[in-house]
């Protein structure tokens, strides 16, 4: 099962992702299927920083490609309008402690996110085109039986006005399909992952 939570819950826990990106808007919030041990988060990380978008179900692939084609009829993500261009990454905000910790350079090996904060319990990675500069967090909460809930939360600033309607032209599909299939992509990964341990 997966569902939204309201954006108190992700404002309420201290993430250090606040203090990075605090000027930043929470477009999303949602929990991911299943309560794990602590340790399993890293499965977790690993299984969405690797999902490949061209490899899912026929709706999703067929999502990502027309957002491809738009990119490219549109010249939406030039390189003048990415991390470095045209806003500076988040990583020029991470105090020093985070600066040294581990990257995976194996990560969204198939779409364009860079990771930010790479902890035991808490992920973050940011990407950036004309229309957004986006960030997906991904956390774990510690519940009453010792075992965790994941939240997965996606944070934004838009890009003017072009940023604005993007993001609401895309929302019903993101609702209805994108983070569905994702969540139940998750969900197969891990109890396949499980079965084999």
């Amino acid at each position: 099962m997966s569902y939204r939570v309201p954006e108190t819950e992700f404002r309420a826990h201290p993430w250090r992702i606040h203090d990075v990106a605090g000027d930043f808007e929470v477009e999303d919030v949602w929990q991911l299927p299943g309560v794990e041990p602590l340790i399993a988060f890293r499965r977790v990380v690993e299984s969405l920083a690797t999902l490949d978008p061209t490899d899912g179900p026929l709706p999703a692939r067929l999502l990502w490609s027309a957002r491809t084609v738009l990119g490219n009829i549109f010249g939406w993500d030039g390189a003048a309008d990415g991390l470095g261009g045209r806003v500076p990454s988040l990583r020029e905000r991470l105090p020093e402690d985070l600066r040294d910790a581990s990257t995976h350079p194996e990560y969204f090996a198939d779409v364009p996110f860079d990771v930010l904060i790479d902890l035991t319990d808490e992920f973050a990675a940011e990407v950036a085109n004309k229309t957004v500069h986006g960030v997906m967090h991904v956390g774990a909460i510690p519940t009453a039986d010792g075992q965790t809930k994941v939240q997965l939360t996606v944070l934004v600033k838009p890009n003017g006005s072009l940023g604005r309607v993007y993001l609401a032209a895309i929302k019903p599909f993101r609702y209805t399909v994108i983070y569905p299939l994702m969540m139940r992509r998750l969900a197969d990964r891990w109890h396949s992952s499980n079965a084999n341990r």
